[in-house]
């Protein structure tokens, strides 16, 4: 399907969240490359929180306007492809070079200052422009954002460790313990930082399950979820939800009645 880029310039992100093994990492690459918007990843994140000396000192030292700034100037190096720091990766999105990561992290990391720049690097990242976020909590460090679509990605456990097995672990019995480690790693994750479940489905605006949809349909209806909610940000909070535009019931709801069963 065609982008309609007029009706989708009003919001400005895309949250992925996906369960391990469900393509939701390929479907965000396939997105961004759809919209033309540019992809915030893990590579991204990091790449941010080195060059702004997270493993070394204190977050607090830097303000917002320095995070974007560091940001930005990494997005442009991306985009102009000059620098040689970023080379595309498999999927088509743009990660680090081997000679970029080289220097291991000296001494202990400081986790608190990591998850707070990474916080506010996802910030950064939608004031920068339009971007499609993938996993880093976005769906709940902009939860209040509505130019910000929330899309959740699932499949079932035997279809998630296949996916591994093709892709990564040629091992079954090793997809399925990655596949598994991976689910709980990101649960404590999420429980520690936002103390929130990221299976909620209250969190998302859809909720897309890989099992039967293949991934380009799933990216089509990405796309038609976000020209419907930009469609809708100047209608005013109270008159959004399930009763938007619907009259009351006719006569009064009852429930389902048996008649009694007659004796014999």
């Amino acid at each position: 399907m065609e982008v309609n880029q007029q009706a989708i310039a009003a919001m400005r992100a895309v949250t992925i969240s996906r369960q391990y093994g469900s393509g939701g990492g390929e479907i965000a690459a396939r997105l961004a490359r759809k919209l033309g918007w540019q992809l915030i990843d893990h590579a991204i994140i990091e790449q941010t929180a080195r060059e702004l000396g997270v493993y070394e000192t204190d977050v607090s030292r830097y303000d917002e306007e320095h995070v974007e700034g560091t940001l930005s100037r990494i997005l442009n190096g991306i985009r102009n492809l000059t620098s040689g720091a970023f080379i595309p990766s498999a999927s088509g999105a743009f990660a680090p070079s081997p000679t970029a990561f080289a220097a291991e992290r000296q001494g202990s990391v400081n986790e608190r200052a990591y998850q707070e720049t990474m916080q506010q690097v996802v910030r950064a990242a939608v004031r920068t422009g339009h971007v499609v976020i993938v996993g880093r909590g976005g769906q709940f460090i902009l939860a209040d954002q509505r130019d910000a679509l929330h899309i959740r990605i699932v499949a079932p456990l035997e279809l998630r460790v296949a996916y591994v097995a093709r892709r990564e672990v040629p091992n079954r019995d090793a997809a399925r313990a990655r596949v598994q480690e991976k689910d709980r790693a990101r649960d404590r994750n999420m429980q520690a930082q936002f103390h929130r479940k990221a299976d909620d489905p209250g969190l998302y605006d859809l909720v897309i399950n890989t099992a039967v949809l293949d991934l380009d349909s799933a990216v089509d209806l990405i796309c038609l979820a976000l020209e419907d909610k930009a469609s809708r940000l100047s209608v005013p909070e109270e008159e959004l939800g399930p009763a938007a535009g619907l009259a009351a019931y006719p006569g009064r709801p009852a429930d389902f009645s048996v008649s009694p069963r007659s004796s014999s």
